[in-house]
C-alpha cells in the first residue's frame, strides 16, 4: 500500500489550492490565476458575490425545497452550476432569473435541475431519457418527432411528479421574506442554495431550517406511541383486551416493558420477545386445561 507524504508546508500548499478553486471556481478558465491576478480576482467578485447572491432551489407546489442547488448540481444541459453564470454586479429585474451556461456551444438559456433515478437520469412520457432532449427552451426530443417537450411522471420524494416542481432562483431577500435560511456570507462561486450540511439532503428528509421548516415543539416533545412500528408495538405493554389473558397466566409470565439501564436495544426486544413466547404458550396450556362446559347430569 503506498503512502501519500508532501513536503514541509504541501498540506497549506494543498489547503490554499482549495480554498482558490472554491473562490475561482470556473472563472480561470483552466489556468491558474498568477498572485496578482488572483488578489485582483477578489477584489472585483468577492463584494459582489457576498451582496448579490442567488440561491437556487427545486421547489415542489407545498413549498419545499426538495432539492438544494450546488457547485456541482447538473443542469438539464448535462454541465453543473458552477458552469452556469451565477455572478451579477446587478441582480436582475425580471423574474424568473435566468443562469445561461457558460459552456462554448452549449444552448442552455437558463439553469433548470432536472432529477435523478438513483444515477439514472429520469425519462420523459416519450420514454426517452432527459439527456436525450435538447437543452434549448422547449426541451425538444432529439431521438423522436412526436415529444413536444421534456415532462416527466417520475414522483420525487415529497410524493409530488417532477413536472410539477419548478427550478427556483432567488435572492437573499426573497428567501428571508418566505422565511427560508440563506446560512452565513460566503465568499465561494456557485453555491447555489446551500447553507449547510443538511442541505445536501433531499427536502423531506431534512426535517429543519434548510427544508420546509424544523418540527414545533409540540411534535418533538410528544410522547413516543407504540403504534408507531409494528415490532415495537408487539413489545409494548398489552392492550386492554389481553390483560384478563395476562391475569389468568399470572404475574411471572408477564411481559415487562421497563428496559433495564444496563441492557442495550438488541437484548432489550430479544427479552421481550422470548417473554411473549412464554405468555403464549402458557396462556394455551392453561387453555387446553380448562375443563369442557357440558350439560349437568344428575
Amino acid at each position: 500500500m503506498e503512502r501519500l507524504t508532501l513536503p514541509p508546508g504541501g498540506a497549506e500548499a494543498v489547503d490554499e489550492y482549495l480554498e482558490y478553486h472554491r473562490i475561482v471556481g470556473e472563472d480561470d478558465g483552466g489556468k491558474l490565476f498568477t498572485p496578482e491576478e488572483y488578489e485582483e480576482y477578489k477584489k472585483k467578485v468577492l463584494p459582489m458575490r457576498l451582496q448579490n447572491r442567488l440561491f437556487v432551489s427545486w421547489r415542489s407546489p407545498t413549498g419545499m425545497d426538495c432539492k438544494l442547488v450546488g457547485p456541482e448540481t447538473l443542469c438539464f444541459c448535462t454541465h453543473r452550476y458552477k458552469q452556469h453564470q451565477t455572478d451579477f454586479e446587478t441582480i436582475p429585474q425580471e423574474r424568473p432569473i435566468d443562469l445561461p451556461c457558460r459552456v462554448p456551444g452549449c444552448r442552455c438559456k437558463a439553469y433548470h435541475y432536472v432529477p435523478l433515478n438513483g444515477t439514472q437520469p429520469v425519462r420523459c412520457r416519450c420514454k426517452h431519457f432527459a439527456d436525450q432532449h435538447s437543452a434549448e427552451p422547449g426541451f425538444a426530443c432529439n431521438a423522436c418527432s412526436k415529444c413536444s417537450g421534456f415532462h416527466s411522471s417520475f414522483t420525487c420524494g415529497c410524493g409530488q411528479p417532477a413536472y410539477a416542481h419548478d427550478t427556483v432562483v432567488e435572492t437573499r431577500q426573497e428567501r428571508l421574506d418566505q422565511g427560508k435560511p440563506v446560512g452565513r456570507d460566503v465568499p465561494y462561486a456557485a453555491m447555489g442554495g446551500l447553507t449547510g450540511f443538511s442541505s445536501l439532503a433531499e427536502g423531506y428528509m431534512r426535517l429543519d431550517d434548510s427544508g420546509i421548516g424544523a418540527p414545533s415543539a409540540e411534535v418533538l416533545d410528544s410522547p413516543v406511541l407504540d403504534i408507531e412500528h409494528p415490532f415495537i408495538s408487539t413489545m409494548q405493554m398489552p392492550s386492554t383486551s389481553s390483560l384478563q389473558t395476562l391475569t389468568d397466566v399470572g404475574p411471572s409470565t408477564q411481559i415487562s416493558s421497563i428496559k433495564n439501564p444496563e441492557e442495550d436495544h438488541e437484548a432489550y426486544f430479544e427479552t421481550r420477545h422470548q417473554e411473549k413466547i412464554k405468555v403464549e404458550k402458557v396462556a394455551k396450556q392453561k387453555g387446553k386445561a380448562l375443563p369442557s362446559r357440558g350439560k349437568k347430569h344428575s
